[in-house]
């Protein structure tokens, strides 16, 4: 092997090392950050009672598919999740802090209050978040954003079961693209917790 042959093939390896080196130093696929159930600032439309109900509002269960930053689509019997899109929170911690922002800013006749003031708390109201997805009818077909739940109302600190009821949100995006699919899960996500506020009040006793 002559030393101009061994030169190249020098050459050559430090050009592939470089290559490999690069490959791994690369920057990953963008990822879009998404949020939902900002809260509007809006004030209830009758005052509030006297003295509103404390009610404690306990840790909300998501579905384990759901939970976490990442949006999950489903198409009949297969999931994934949505490329390039997350949540900028946990998808649980961003719902809850819709709901207590609904109850704060819609509620009149219950306060909801957090695990700290449990003490003084005279129902406490149970959510299961059963489904939090997008469902797609075929492949690349405009979504459906579906959110369900069931929720508890029960008496404290006895834990007896004072009103349940199952809550089933339908919201079509507007076309199939992140952001008419992220502003259909705000949506559904707003329309819930209306229903959820004006169930609780109804039924707290």
């Amino acid at each position: 092997m002559t030393l101009r042959t061994v030169s190249r093939l020098a050459a050559a390896g430090a050009l592939a090392a470089l290559l490999g080196a690069c490959a791994l130093l690369s920057s990953p696929d963008p990822v879009q950050l998404y949020r939902f159930g900002s809260d509007v600032g809006t004030s209830p439309d009758t005052p509030a009672a006297g003295s509103p109900m404390p009610v404690l509002l306990r840790p909300i269960n998501f579905p384990e598919a759901s939970k976490g930053d990442r949006i999950l689509g489903v198409t009949g019997l297969e999931a994934a999740y949505i490329k390039g899109a997350r949540w900028v929170s946990p998808a649980e911690d961003l719902y809850e802090q819709s709901l207590e922002a609904a109850f704060a800013s819609q509620a009149t006749r219950v306060r909801m209050i957090g695990l700290r003031e449990a003490s003084t708390a005279a129902r406490t109201l149970d959510i299961d978040i059963q489904a939090f997805e997008a469902r797609y009818a075929a492949p690349g077909a405009v979504p459906e954003v579906v959110v369900t739940a069931r929720a508890r109302i029960l008496r404290y600190p006895e834990r007896t079961v004072l009103s349940e009821k199952a809550f089933t949100v339908h919201q079509r995006a507007r076309e199939n693209r992140v952001s008419a699919i992220v502003e259909a899960f705000d949506i559904a996500s707003r329309d819930l917790n209306v229903q959820m506020v004006d169930w609780t009040e109804a039924n707290v006793g």
